[in-house]
């Protein structure tokens, strides 16, 4: 009889186990189908800037905040691991709530740290992410201060990217006061001197030397 039961102990914990894989498995499964989804919501300041662009998305947003994040944080000797984990969080609850641009702001109210717990909950290492977000908003670590001057830096960079290809629009955001309000809403120096010289830099700056007529032999 004991062993009956032992056996019968043992079938029910691996029974229990293998659910709660399984459910693991269909929760991350679910969540990598959602971030997936950021690729296909555009970014609501199209709609001010007159522009329709298809690769201006806030998975495309994410990517690059993340890479500007990451060199931030070496500069600054920060955490660089830390803010590009709070990079690729901080516009996940998007795929839920959409974007909204500074109009849409005056009048939508947006459950950000509903969505995002909601979000994260059963997931592997969800607390530490869950924690991260919050950290995220409320701005007081330099990490996070590094993340939002990522994200506004990229947003400069999209902007001279639309001004280069002759967007009016774009043109009055670079060259009116709005732009040196954007930059005083960025916490560190080398940020803002990153953005004077977006502000001036030529988008194909980069390519420029490596341009050649001939084909490689």
């Amino acid at each position: 009889m004991e062993l009956f039961l032992s056996i019968l102990n043992k079938t029910n914990f691996i029974v229990k186990w293998t659910n709660m894989k399984e459910n693991k498995i269909k929760k991350l499964a679910s969540f990598f189908y959602e971030i997936g989804t950021l690729r296909k919501i555009p970014r609501a300041h199209q709609q001010l800037l007159l522009s329709q662009d298809l690769s201006d998305n806030i998975a495309s947003h994410s990517f690059r905040v993340a890479f500007i994040g990451y060199f931030l944080a070496k500069e600054l000797k920060a955490d660089a691991n830390k803010v590009i984990k709070m990079c690729l969080l901080h516009d996940i609850e998007k795929s839920r709530a959409g974007d909204q641009n500074w109009v849409n702001k005056k009048y939508i109210k947006v459950f950000e740290e509903k969505i995002r717990k909601e979000q994260l909950k059963d997931l592997l290492g969800s607390e530490e992410l869950t924690r991260l977000s919050k950290e995220y908003q409320e701005k007081k670590a330099l990490e996070a201060k590094i993340v939002k001057d990522a994200d506004l830096l990229d947003e400069n960079l999209l902007l001279r990217e639309y001004q280069w290809r002759g967007s009016k629009e774009a043109e009055d955001w670079l060259k009116i006061k709005k732009m040196d309000e954007q930059e005083k809403l960025m916490f560190t120096d080398l940020a803002k001197e990153i953005s004077k010289e977006i502000k001036k830099q030529n988008p194909s700056f980069w390519w420029e030397s490596l341009w050649t007529s001939k084909r490689r032999k």
